[in-house]
């Protein structure tokens, strides 16, 4: 099964070259950046690290941040193009390991599952320097969703997962909504896997931040983004979104 790595990369100088760098043992066949307002650093430090590496690179570079889920959907678009069976989406700050993305393709290809996530809170998974607050948050929301969808889960909020790219061309499920241009999109695609009755299951990843301090872990702001988190779930529950 032909699979893709999507990366969608904002202002990550001195992290998305160390990411690369670990696609050394070649976990998919090709490497997909999204790549929102670049500039000369950050490209040279990715061309820089695909010399190194084996895994080919695409790159598509968009002049301006068109959010994350903007960028994921591009990579959507070009994995469908080239008809990759298997999408794997990871961020480009660090906080996830190439080198597991085996453990979230086995089931894939192995078990027939169709959508997997990674969690770090299951035996085999960790979390490193988590700022306090979020780990608070991201222990509780995964009872809410195991609430509201019936699914068991114990990871919500981490965005290192994959899946079968025939889940994006079932006719239920738009992720090319308007909406979806930020955070919204991997909680409603997440949402809508858990409640159509795909075979869903989750495997152990780490998730390590960089450092606590206030700014530079993530690009996530919970005083800004926390309706693009939460809000998914709700609006779909109650039929306010499609």
């Amino acid at each position: 099964m032909k699979s893709v790595a999507i990366i969608p990369v904002f202002r990550e100088v001195g992290k998305i070259g160390r990411v690369l760098q670990r696609f050394d043992m070649g976990p998919v066949d090709q490497i997909c950046l999204v790549v929102d307002d670049p500039n000369p650093a950050i490209l040279a430090e990715i061309d820089d690290a695909s010399s190194r590496i084996g895994t080919p690179v695409k790159i598509i570079e968009n002049p301006a941040r068109r959010g994350v889920g903007s960028a994921i959907r591009e990579g959507y678009e070009y994995a469908m193009s080239q008809r990759f069976d298997i999408i794997v989406v990871m961020a480009g700050n660090g906080k996830d390991d190439p080198r597991e993305i085996p453990r979230l393709m086995r089931p894939i290809v192995e078990e027939g599952y169709d959508y997997v996530q990674g969690s770090r809170f299951l035996p085999g998974g960790r979390g490193e320097k988590t700022p306090f607050l979020r780990g608070v948050f991201t222990r509780l929301f995964p009872f809410v969703w195991t609430f509201l969808t019936g699914v068991r889960c114990t990871e919500v909020t981490n965005g290192f997962r994959a899946y079968r790219a025939t889940v994006l061309r079932d006719p239920r499920i738009n992720v090319w909504q308007d909406w979806l241009e930020g955070y919204e999109l991997e909680y409603y695609l997440h949402y809508k896997v858990l409640t159509l009755g795909y075979r869903f299951t989750e495997r152990p990843v780490s998730k390590t931040y960089s450092h606590t301090a206030k700014r530079g872990y993530s690009h996530i702001s919970p005083m800004r983004d926390w309706r693009q988190i939460v809000g998914p779930v709700v609006l779909l529950k109650i039929g306010a979104r499609h």
